[in-house]
């Protein structure tokens, strides 16, 4: 063999072991997901309301945990990062169905916020309902139609389908093995198609006919008096935890005054209409977060106040953890706080 030859094919060999290398360590998937600390956002650009107060000195802030799927790389790094968690996926959900049900639960939020802070502020507001979505597909009864998650389902049967109730409604007469008109838009775009029933189980333990998937609701909920509106900027931030952060904007806006007092208020907690603060997950990484945007008051579930207080020691914060179980909680303490000082 030529020397010349011989070279070539050894340069060749080399590029193609970096190629295998590359692949492996950046692009091959791994069934592992690391959770490290991710942002501390103010509220107030996300949040508008036609005739609200826009006094705020201070700022309100939601607070997010990075996830990241993780390729071999990233899993060698995670290891010599403290902040750092790496956990397992789900065997059973696609990462279309996980970004799909992260927006539902934002939109959930941003509804049950809304509803709150209209309670306490006294609004009156009805719930429309504006359409019924696919989450994702059963694993114990598979569907037989060509669904993805996000796909809206427009109508069932040559009926529109807006709630829940529409479509158990519609399919509660029929059999598994039936064929049913169903109509989705995916994309903006109608999609129509015959759908042979499947076999479910209802939570109730009764079986009877349907998709195959599971579904969200998307509500809107409207206040009588239009000027007090509330509208959210897309945010494309997933999950349920910034409900109660999500809540003292809006009544922030809805009443007069400076509830922030000039203090960087972060925080986290789901939240029910009824003003009820709901634990979550990944308190810790929302410490460190909102500590890097030099918070000063941080409210906290009670359930996640022993965790939080652990990592805050840690890290050696300043912030003020405040537990709440409620949304009067969290408001009372701010109206016991003192205007911060210019």
């Amino acid at each position: 063999m030529r020397p010349s030859r011989a070279k070539a094919l050894k340069s060749g060999l080399y590029v193609l072991i970096l190629a295998v290398i590359v692949y492996i360590v950046v692009y091959m998937s791994t069934p592992y997901m690391i959770n490290q600390p991710g942002t501390a956002e103010e509220i107030k650009p996300m949040v508008s309301i036609p005739s609200g107060d826009p006094e705020e000195k201070g700022t309100f802030m939601l607070t997010t945990v990075s996830v990241s799927y993780a390729n071999v790389w990233m899993l060698a790094t995670a290891r010599f990062n403290k902040h750092a968690e790496i956990v397992k996926k789900e065997p059973d959900r696609n990462d279309e169905e996980y970004e799909t049900q992260q927006r539902y639960y934002m939109n959930s939020s941003q509804s049950n916020a809304i509803m709150a802070a209209y309670n306490k502020a006294g609004v009156k507001y009805g719930i429309v309902p504006e359409y019924v979505f696919i989450i994702g597909l059963s694993k114990d009864s598979p569907p037989k139609g060509d669904f993805h998650s996000g796909d809206i389902i427009r109508a069932v049967k040559g009926q529109p389908v807006k709630r829940f109730e529409d479509l158990g409604a519609l399919l509660q007469d029929n059999q598994p093995g039936d064929v049913v008109d169903v109509r989705l838009e995916r994309g903006g775009k109608s999609v129509d198609q015959q759908v042979e029933l499947v076999e479910i189980k209802a939570a109730d333990g009764v079986r009877k006919a349907g998709l195959g998937v599971s579904v969200g609701e998307l509500r809107k909920i409207q206040a009588a008096d239009q000027a007090k509106e509330v509208k959210f900027a897309d945010t494309r931030i997933g999950g349920p935890s910034a409900g109660l952060m999500f809540t003292l904007e809006i009544y922030n806006q809805l009443t007069p005054g400076d509830l922030s007092k000039g203090y960087r208020v972060a925080g986290t907690g789901t939240i029910a209409e009824d003003g009820t603060v709901g634990a979550i997950g990944g308190v810790q990484f929302k410490i460190v977060a909102s500590d890097r945007e030099k918070a000063e008051i941080f409210f906290v579930p009670e359930a996640n106040y022993k965790v939080a207080k652990a990592k805050a020691e840690e890290i050696g914060s300043k912030m003020k953890l405040v537990p709440v179980k409620t949304l009067d909680d969290a408001l009372d303490y701010l109206a016991s706080l003192e205007p911060k000082a210019p």
